[in-house]
């Protein structure tokens, strides 16, 4: 199956809004079906459709199974398939309530609320948790902040090696009026600094350049940056 990129990245202007929410269709396997992320494992991906009654008995069983047995905690493809399972339920039975009694057994509305916002996280993001970047523990706590901070607090996690603690604490403090910015520096992590290799031909041009102009070359990569997006 072919990724649907149309999650996250219909934005062609860096001065547009990304998205920072799921847009394609609820339940559909858009990353965990592609290849590129998850191998042979692509073809395993499982639709959950939450209009198809056959499907959404499918979902109900996931989720119940997923909740009392949630020791792959270190597989990511299969935790994301209990997400999705989770948020197909809650949108076929309407409500968290609904989806945890048809589920049963161990799956609470607390459960599925969590793992449903997970499916609900861009695609740029998911791809990450598909390809073990990000803990499938730490997306829930990326998933509880809005708006652009779930960017920036995903990706602080890839540049500066959060741990699972100190993104659950970096969300509370975001949802408690913390700008996204100030709780990334309380935890040393400057928000855009990142590193990057470069073949030694452009880290010459990019030095020489960055001399000639009286710049440094942080200007000229954002710039450049800037005139790509």
């Amino acid at each position: 199956m072919t990724a649907d990129r149309s999650d996250d990245s219909d934005a062609t202007n860096i001065d547009e809004q990304l998205p920072t929410d799921r847009e394609s269709p609820v339940g559909q396997p858009v990353v965990r079906g592609d290849a590129d992320v998850t191998g042979q494992r692509a073809r395993e991906a499982v639709q959950f459709d939450p209009d198809d009654p056959e499907s959404l008995a499918d979902a109900a069983e996931t989720v119940r199974k997923f909740a009392d047995n949630t020791v792959g905690g270190e597989d990511h493809v299969y935790m994301l398939r209990g997400a999705a399972a989770c948020a197909a339920l809650v949108r076929g039975e309407g409500s968290y309530k609904a989806a945890a009694e048809r589920a049963g057994g161990e799956a609470t509305v607390a459960f599925i609320r969590k793992w449903a916002r997970v499916h609900d996280l861009p695609q740029s993001i998911r791809r990450h948790v598909a390809m073990g970047h990000v803990a499938p523990t730490a997306a829930k706590h990326i998933a509880r902040v809005a708006g652009n901070a779930r960017f920036l607090l995903a990706f602080a996690v890839l540049d500066a090696d959060l741990t699972v603690r100190e993104v659950r604490t970096i969300a509370s403090d975001v949802n408690g009026g913390t700008p996204i910015e100030a709780a990334l520096d309380d935890h040393g992590v400057t928000v855009g600094e990142i590193t990057v290799t470069l073949p030694a031909d452009a880290y010459q041009q990019l030095r020489r350049e960055a001399a000639l102009q009286n710049t440094d070359p942080d200007e000229l990569v954002s710039d450049a940056l800037d005139e790509y997006f």
